[in-house]
């Protein structure tokens, strides 16, 4: 470590991590030892042993979720492995319980093969209420989520895509409401074809986007059931949005797609020219999320756009995954789902919007990272959708 970063704020405030354990129970007398632990631990496990459902009332497991990397596709910073992504994981985890009141336990894996992560994972689940994947790189995190999501009998949520797309649908809901549109009049370009890029288009079209309006551009240009190169087995995915999307076969570039859209949402971190958003249609709404640097720059998306979003705190409107996660956990768990359905998400989605949507401007139809009235809302209507749905335990 260098000399700067010894005075540096940040590293300051992560030396000896972000977290700790700490007990809810006194062990301050021998009667408290022995309740806690021996003799008196072992009647609970006799008790669980018997009829495994307790262990949700009797340990941290129904209160407690995994936060899972292989550090492949940490931030904007890419594999840098598993170690370097901790720091990560602990924000992540402290980011659970300050906003939803939900433990979390960062688990960096020092493998990124698909199997082991699979195997390690569901044999670490036991301890669990619910598993939060991040920063797995795409497009094995797909095959990861729908495998652990098949084998494990609790919620399997990778962040990356879907806290984001919930978050989108939110935030669209929202600003077409401002400008007095319907979602299923909008014509929407999602730069990016990855794990959020393909989450936020698939989000889009469950919360009432038509799919047959919708473009979904990667680095190669916008996907077509007659690219070539979709065939491939690692674009199978990609293949699948192809399929679903774009039925005209419309080609080209981001220029191209662009051309006459009433949305674009950049998940990309390319850099899109302010030429091509000068095309899009009048009252235009412009979502460029990457981080730290936008698609697009909001300044200059606001001389062709309506409305703005990104996914920075120091601009108005930022889509934070922060809005998603911790409600989302936290209504799973208090309704023990066994999984995450796509109502659950619509549902928080609709919940994020609910908070501002009787008080809606151009600079406020997203609701801050820091309002506390958003999780609550979020559990309440995810913890709902669940028993509508089918899914929950409780």
């Amino acid at each position: 470590m260098s000399a700067e970063s010894t005075d540096d704020p940040v590293f300051q405030l992560h030396r000896g991590g972000k977290m700790a354990v700490t007990s809810t129970v006194p062990l301050t007398s021998r009667e408290d030892l022995s309740l806690a632990y021996t003799p008196g631990v072992a009647r609970v496990c006799e008790a669980i042993a018997a009829d495994p459902a307790l262990v949700d009332d009797y340990t941290w497991v129904s209160h407690t979720v995994a936060v899972v990397t292989d550090g492949s596709a940490v931030l904007g910073l890419g594999n840098i492995g598993p170690r370097a992504a901790m720091p990560v994981m602990e924000g992540k985890a402290v980011l659970f319980k300050q906003f939803g009141g939900v433990d979390a336990v960062p688990i960096c894996l020092d493998t990124q093969d698909i199997d082991g992560i699979i195997d390690t994972v569901t044999a670490l689940a036991p301890s669990f209420g619910g598993i939060n994947l991040e920063d797995i790189s795409a497009p094995r995190c797909f095959e990861i989520e729908r495998r652990l999501d098949e084998a494990l009998p609790i919620p399997v949520f990778h962040d990356d895509q879907h806290g984001t797309a919930i978050v989108v649908l939110a935030a669209l809901r929202n600003a077409a409401s401002l400008l007095e549109r319907k979602l299923t009049d909008l014509r929407v370009v999602v730069s990016g074809a990855g794990a959020a890029g393909i989450a936020v288009t698939k989000m889009l079209v469950a919360g009432g986007v038509n799919p047959a309006e919708v473009l979904l551009v990667d680095s190669r240009g916008i996907l077509h059931s007659d690219r070539p190169d979709l065939s491939a087995p690692a674009a199978v995915v990609k293949a699948e949005m192809a399929a679903l999307t774009n039925p005209h076969r419309r080609a080209g570039g981001i220029a191209e797609a662009l051309s006459g859209a009433d949305v674009l949402i950049g998940v990309s971190g390319g850099e899109i020219p302010e030429s091509a958003v000068a095309t899009m249609a009048s009252g235009a709404i412009v979502f460029a999320l990457a981080n730290p640097t936008p698609e697009v720059h909001p300044e200059v998306a606001s001389r062709h756009a309506a409305l703005v979003a990104t996914g920075r705190s120091d601009f108005p409107n930022q889509i934070n995954n922060v809005l998603a996660f911790p409600g989302v956990f936290r209504g799973a768990l208090e309704a023990r789902a066994t999984r995450i359905t796509e109502g659950m998400k619509v549902a928080a989605a609709d919940a994020i919007a609910g908070v501002v949507a009787d008080n809606l401007h151009p600079d406020a139809f997203v609701p801050s990272p820091l309002d506390p009235r958003v999780a609550p809302a979020v559990a309440t209507a995810v913890a709902e959708a669940a028993h509508r749905d089918g899914v929950a335990r409780a």
